[in-house]
């Protein structure tokens, strides 16, 4: 019995590598069906935002989970198609749409390209490698060319943007527990701070929404003063106006908002608007 067991733990754990990843078999068996989706759809006449809007709803309906990256022990690069949150929902998405363009259509392929976007230099080189603040993770792949900020040139405002949430909570965070990661943390939090960002003020989107194109990525800004995003998703273009494409915490799946973009964070007191990301390519 023991040893069925132990069996049964190594089937589910279907790739464990030297690079600490994993991946269960249920994960692993969807995205090699979306990969061979992938090679035969040949989204390639399409732009990356075309791609990543289409791309975007084979997700809908997908469970909710959190945390799905907070695993014990030494920082693994987690591959999670069976239950997305909000940030590995746009992560795996938009990993799929750069691996569209590539002629690497591979669960390797995917590997790379997955910790070449999370990661700080595209590398894991522990926890405090990952990019946890959604506004680093923007400015980051910013700099490896994957996106590009759009928000100032649509017409946003300064975004006074200082989070220090992760270094006042560490009890939220066993891995802040380890000293070195505390204070790679607190780095990470002065360097953000340093930045210039600019934001969509809510009671602006529906003016400005018209500049903003389906598969781009929107960044939820908060009122909190210690948070820089509270919600990510896609903008996906529904009856003429601007929806949001997201893993939804309230709804537990991944859906399309009901009301537009506008009206979804009208109805949230700590949401005060938007950062654009557009992702750079065709």
């Amino acid at each position: 019995m023991k040893k069925l067991f132990m069996l049964g733990l190594l089937l589910a754990l279907c790739f464990i590598s030297q690079a600490q990843t994993v991946c269960t078999a249920e994960s692993r068996e969807r995205l090699e069906s979306f990969l061979s989706r992938l090679n035969e759809k040949k989204l390639t006449s399409k732009t990356y935002s075309e791609q990543a809007s289409e791309i975007g709803q084979w997700f809908l309906e997908t469970p909710y989970v959190e945390k799905t990256l907070e695993l014990p022990g030494p920082e693994k690069l987690v591959i999670n198609l069976q239950g997305l949150d909000c940030t590995t929902f746009v992560e795996t998405v938009v990993t799929l749409t750069r691996l569209s363009c590539l002629s690497d259509v591979t669960f390797d392929g995917f590997e790379r390209e997955l910790e070449n976007l999370r990661y700080r230099d595209g590398k894991n080189e522990g926890y405090s490698s990952r990019l946890h603040y959604f506004s680093d993770w923007i400015y980051e792949n910013q700099e490896k060319g994957i996106l590009k900020d759009m928000t100032q040139e649509i017409g946003g405002s300064p975004y006074p943007n200082a989070p220090t949430f992760m270094s006042e909570n560490p009890k939220f965070y066993p891995q802040l527990s380890e000293s070195k990661n505390l204070e790679a943390i607190k780095l990470t939090e002065n360097q953000i701070q340093k930045r210039s960002y600019f934001f969509i003020p809510k009671a602006e989107i529906s003016k400005l929404e018209k500049n903003i194109k389906s598969g781009d990525i929107i960044a939820i800004t908060t009122s909190m003063p210690n948070l820089d995003i509270v919600h990510t998703g896609f903008a996906i273009e529904k009856n003429g106006r601007i929806h949001l494409l997201h893993a939804s915490s309230k709804n537990m799946k991944v859906e399309i908002s009901e009301k537009p973009l506008s009206g979804y964070l009208a109805g949230n007191k700590s949401q005060s608007g938007i950062i654009v990301s557009r992702l750079t390519g065709k």
